[in-house]
């Protein structure tokens, strides 16, 4: 089997066999687990009213991290990167795990198991470079690795771990990353944890480029800007007036381009100057979706009747 040109300076080919052997040595075996990939029945739990965000096409992910499901995802293979990562909220403890970053087997071959597997430390198996990203995408690039469902919005060591996987990431610059949408992160973080008395689904996604999309090295999509919202049906009716409009539901978009026009989200002329042009803008769950709706050219519903409907 031979590298296709375009890919020819970036990565080496490695046999088929030493990507079994890594299955072999991850799993102790093959298991058939196609329903982890292309069907999100495994993982309905991760969504309001089991009913995942109508309106984009793409491949569903059932992450599976030691055997277990910790979140799901919306990914597009020809961008190699999420449409959006959906998931349940918990109280995080304890400090963020090592950088172990990991990929998902049963893309690059349907009958493989399940569970994502850390990156090996030579290269990578090339079914597995065509199918999604790799580390080498975001190597002496100018972006960040951006999680869509971050490592903060969870408890338990192995539900912060599994964050970790290049299916769960865009290439987001670091003024955005570590400045306005770090601060949102946060912030959804200290409300849900100090309001919500129930279970808290978020789905974060991105909004693609409307024409001269950039790419990392031609093969991941680079998104315009990234979005965040959740839904807490059972909260604090105490809440402080600031928070009066954060629940039962909360959203938000964040720019991904300083460069970007301000229809969507304005420029703070204020800001420090490593993170001007990376503004996030809150908004009611409705106004979300129809910039979403605007931008995909369909509707698109993120929660089941906006979080409202019985459960």
């Amino acid at each position: 089997i031979w590298i296709s040109p375009p890919f020819v300076n970036l990565y080496i080919m490695t046999p088929l066999h030493g990507l079994a052997v890594a299955l072999l040595a991850f799993t102790g075996g093959w298991i058939l687990c196609r329903a982890d990939v292309g069907d999100f029945t495994p993982c309905l739990q991760f969504f309001y009213n089991s009913w995942p965000p109508k309106g984009l096409a793409g491949t569903p992910v059932c992450q599976r991290f030691c055997n277990q499901y910790h979140f799901a995802t919306l990914y597009n293979r020809q961008r190699r990167s999420p449409w959006f990562s959906a998931y349940l909220y918990s109280v995080p403890t304890g400090k963020r795990p090592k950088a172990s970053w990991k990929f998902e087997p049963q893309l690059a071959y349907p009958a493989a198991d399940g569970n994502m597997i850390p990156f090996p430390p030579g290269p990578v198996d090339q079914n597995v470079v065509e199918s999604q990203a790799v580390e080498l995408d975001y190597i002496n690039s100018t972006y960040t690795r951006g999680h869509l469902n971050p490592s903060l919005h969870h408890q338990s060591h192995e539900d912060r771990a599994s964050t970790f996987t290049l299916t769960n990431v865009v290439p987001q610059k670091a003024g955005s990353n570590d400045g306005p949408w770090e601060v949102l992160e946060q912030t959804i973080n200290e409300t849900l944890a100090a309001y919500c008395l129930g279970e808290a689904y978020i789905v974060t996604g991105i909004i693609p480029y409307q024409q001269d999309e950039p790419w990392l090295h031609n093969r991941v999509a680079v998104p315009e800007y990234l979005w965040s919202a959740y839904c807490c049906p059972n909260y604090n009716n105490s809440l402080p007036q600031e928070l009066q409009e954060a629940f039962p539901t909360y959203a938000a978009i964040g720019r991904n381009d300083r460069n970007s026009t301000e229809e969507i989200v304005p420029v703070d002329k204020t800001a420090k100057k490593e993170f001007m042009g990376y503004d996030v803008r809150q908004m009611p769950l409705a106004t979300l979706e129809m910039y979403l709706k605007d931008r995909f050219g369909t509707l698109v519903s993120v929660f089941y009747e906006q979080c409202t409907g019985s459960v």
